[in-house]
C-alpha cells in the first residue's frame, strides 16, 4: 500500500482547525471557571418620551448585571403627577420573556398623557430564575 503524503493546503486546513478548535474548549474552560453565582441584578433605565400617533412612547432600556440569566421579566412604569401629592396619572408595564447575564433588552411603555408634565418612574417587578 503505497503512503499518499498531504499537501500544504490540507496541513493548513488542519492548522487552522486545531486553532479553532482549541481556542472554543479554552474560552468554554475560561467562561465555566470564572462564572460567579450572584443572581440577575436588573436595571431599568428610561429613555426621552417620543409622541407618535396622539400617544407617548417611552423607551425602557434593562441591563442585567447579575450572573446568572433571568426569565420572565416583568417591568412597571408609573407616569406620577408634579404636584404636592405623588398622584398616579397612569401605569404600563411590558414583559421581557429572556434576559441572559450581562444582556441588554428594549422594550417601550406608551401613556396618554405627556409624561414630560409628571414624573416617571420604573421598576422590576420580578423575574423567574430559569
Amino acid at each position: 500500500m503505497e503512503k499518499v503524503e498531504k499537501n500544504w493546503l490540507e496541513w493548513g486546513v488542519f492548522g487552522v482547525s486545531l486553532v479553532l478548535v482549541l481556542g472554543t474548549l479554552a474560552y468554554l474552560v475560561y467562561e465555566a471557571t470564572t462564572m460567579g453565582n450572584q443572581p440577575p441584578i436588573i436595571e431599568a433605565q428610561l429613555g426621552a418620551p417620543q409622541q407618535q400617533a396622539g400617544e407617548f412612547a417611552v423607551p425602557v432600556t434593562l441591563i442585567n448585571r447579575g450572573d446568572q440569566p433571568a426569565a420572565g421579566v416583568t417591568v412597571e412604569v408609573t407616569l406620577e403627577g408634579s404636584g404636592g401629592a405623588a398622584a398616579e396619572i397612569e401605569r404600563g408595564e411590558f414583559s421581557v420573556p429572556f434576559l441572559p447575564r450581562g444582556a441588554t433588552r428594549e422594550g417601550r411603555v406608551s401613556f396618554r398623557a405627556d409624561p414630560r408634565a409628571g414624573q416617571l418612574k420604573a421598576r422590576v417587578l420580578g423575574y423567574e430564575q430559569p
